[in-house]
């Protein structure tokens, strides 16, 4: 069924809102303002999912996106509004997110940190790779879809990691090993200094080593080939670890080959100086960090309290926790390999957390919520990358005992509809 629609506004997840007969029509890659034909794809009753045909009259914000691939690739959904645009709508959908469904008041929630760079921010990418007949693709999946779209240059990655697309594509076409890489994992650290991790069937490991090892000597990048089932990773030449900084004086954290880092930089040092102001610490208090990873807050929050319990269940981030706990000279950690779940309970029964920071994945942390009821500790300072389960454990907390000092969103991933967000609750 085809239709025309007038795009109203942008909702959670990234897609323009019409109406039809007060229905409510969803439709990616849609601005509001935008007149449209579209397309209905998937009709659920009261609302329905459209792919759009045609752009009949444009909105007067409209501009031309500048990466050639958008709207094939899967990875951007907002590069034809201008960036403050793009920041007002985040704003705007946090808000109504916190304020629908979690009760927050809207005095409690404060503007957006808008990044300062919209585009070149992100320090990791996986491509995904094919060989077909056209050549080697390096790039991205189209959207919905295991097809690769190949790629000259992302606009959201730095210069560094740019110039090496092209040259690893020339490396690899047709070769015996391009048809045994599937994925090309990039990061870059703080220094500037580039990591390749290139995934390889177990079969292709050693050739993929040897036919790329004189390009990563010549261009200066650290490499790694990660085996796809027997092999494991497998260290060929450069720096072993990446190193992001942060806090003042600097804290240097490192972190290996398949280990987590923020993708946007800059915004993660924002990020931590606003965690660390509205922790408030005096230096006395006892803190929990839960999905504390490399210790990316544990570290800065120990220079400022007695003692900090950090908690993750990938144990090779506990590792380099500790790792990086020992080269900034920090003693008064503690970290723990474990679910988050459980660990307020096990560390905080016979003395109490004063704080307990968390950092949960996607799909939040409502386990832990319940522990953070019975047992109450004073502050909750909750970081999210998931605004609608930040809305659903805010609406538990807020309704057992808890209260709302504040709430904001960050904008980390500029031309997408992800919102990153920081929650500052305290025991009513």
């Amino acid at each position: 069924m085809t239709v025309e629609l007038s795009i109203e506004s942008l909702v959670f997840g990234g897609n323009g809102i019409g109406r039809l007969d007060g229905k409510a029509i969803f439709v990616p890659l849609t601005a509001p303002g935008d007149q449209i034909r579209c397309r209905i794809v998937r009709d659920k009753g009261r609302w329905a999912e459209a792919e759009l045909i045609d752009i009949l009259s444009p909105a007067a914000e409209r501009i031309t996106p500048p990466c050639p691939v958008f709207g094939l690739c899967g990875g951007c959904q907002w590069q034809f509004l201008p960036y403050s645009e793009q920041a007002r709508w985040k704003e705007a959908i946090y808000r109504d997110l916190l304020q629908r469904q979690a009760g927050v008041a809207a005095e409690k929630i404060r503007p957006i940190v808008a990044a300062p760079e919209p585009y070149a921010y992100r320090s990791r990418a996986q491509f995904k790779c094919c060989q077909s007949s056209k050549g080697f693709a390096l790039g991205f999946f189209r959207k919905g879809s295991h097809s690769v779209i190949g790629i000259n240059a992302c606009p959201l990655l730095p210069a560094a990691v740019n110039r090496l697309i092209p040259l690893l594509k020339s490396a690899i076409d047709g070769t015996a090993i391009a048809v045994h890489i599937p994925q090309i994992d990039a990061g870059i650290d703080d220094r500037g200094q580039v990591r390749l991790v290139i995934h390889a069937r177990d079969n292709a490991v050693a050739a993929v080593a040897e036919m790329l090892r004189p390009l990563a000597l010549q261009e200066d990048f650290a490499l790694f080939v990660q085996g796809d089932r027997q092999g494991g990773l497998q260290h060929i030449c450069g720096e072993e670890d990446l190193v992001i900084s942060c806090d003042t004086p600097l804290l240097a954290l490192a972190y290996k080959a398949g280990g987590f880092s923020q993708i946007n930089l800059e915004q993660n040092r924002t990020l931590l100086n606003a965690v660390l102001s509205a922790a408030e610490l005096q230096g006395t208090e006892r803190v929990l960090d839960l999905y504390c990873g490399m210790g990316n807050f544990s570290l800065p929050l120990a220079r400022r309290c007695a003692e900090v319990v950090g908690v993750e269940d990938y144990a090779p981030s506990i590792t380099q926790a500790k790792i990086n706990a020992r080269q900034n000279n920090l003693s008064n950690i503690r970290f723990h390999a474990r679910p988050a779940a459980g660990a307020l309970r096990a560390y905080g029964q016979d003395t109490p957390f004063d704080l307990v920071v968390l950092d949960p994945p996607r799909e939040g942390a409502s386990d832990v919520c319940r522990e953070l009821i019975d047992l109450g500790p004073p502050r909750i300072i909750y970081i999210s990358c998931d605004p609608a389960t930040q809305a659903r454990d805010l609406k538990t907390l807020l309704n057992h005992g808890y209260h709302c000092i504040s709430a904001q969103p960050f904008d980390f991933f500029p031309q997408t509809h992800h919102i990153e967000s920081l929650a500052i609750l305290a025991r009513s």
